[in-house]
């Protein structure tokens, strides 16, 4: 793909921005989980980790949010959101390759959560990602760069 994303470090002007973009990509999941999609528990979503938030920029215009905390061994991705109207153009699989080359690089695991009612987990899976353990609503998964066959 020959698109290039850019970002934005997350500020409080952009939370009207975030809500919508949550509320359109997340709250239908969390609906069909029976989890709670009001509008004070999607705001501290929102607000969960927001300091590591990343606003995703194509050609200057918003489409996501890329929110990932980066430790001495893992790379854990909190919240990866595209825009309904760029979803399915590759761009969160560009996004998740460019991180699983920076864990692949680093040595370290990359991990993240997706609630079980929610698609990306193919994308997730095809990229490498492995389930380790899940509870009700949701798989946990880890990229592990030892013994990881992905050609990324």
């Amino acid at each position: 793909m020959n698109t290039s994303v850019t970002y934005k470090k997350a500020t409080e002007n952009d939370i009207d921005y975030l809500f919508d973009l949550r509320t359109k990509t997340m709250v239908p999941h969390y609906a069909e989980a029976n989890l709670p999609t009001d509008r004070e528990t999607t705001l501290k979503r929102i607000l969960y980790q927001f300091e590591k938030g990343n606003i995703i920029f194509l050609k200057d215009e918003p489409i996501g949010l890329l929110k990932v905390d980066r430790t001495e061994t893992h790379i854990d991705i909190l919240q990866l959101q595209i825009d309904p109207s760029q979803q399915g153009k590759g761009l969160g699989k560009m996004i998740l390759t460019d991180i699983l080359k920076e864990a692949s690089a680093t040595g370290k695991t990359a991990t993240l959560s997706v609630l079980k009612e929610n698609k990306a987990q193919h994308l997730y899976m095809s990229l490498g990602f492995k389930t380790v353990r899940e509870d009700e609503h949701s798989y946990f998964m880890e990229f592990s760069s030892v013994g990881n066959t992905n050609n990324l």
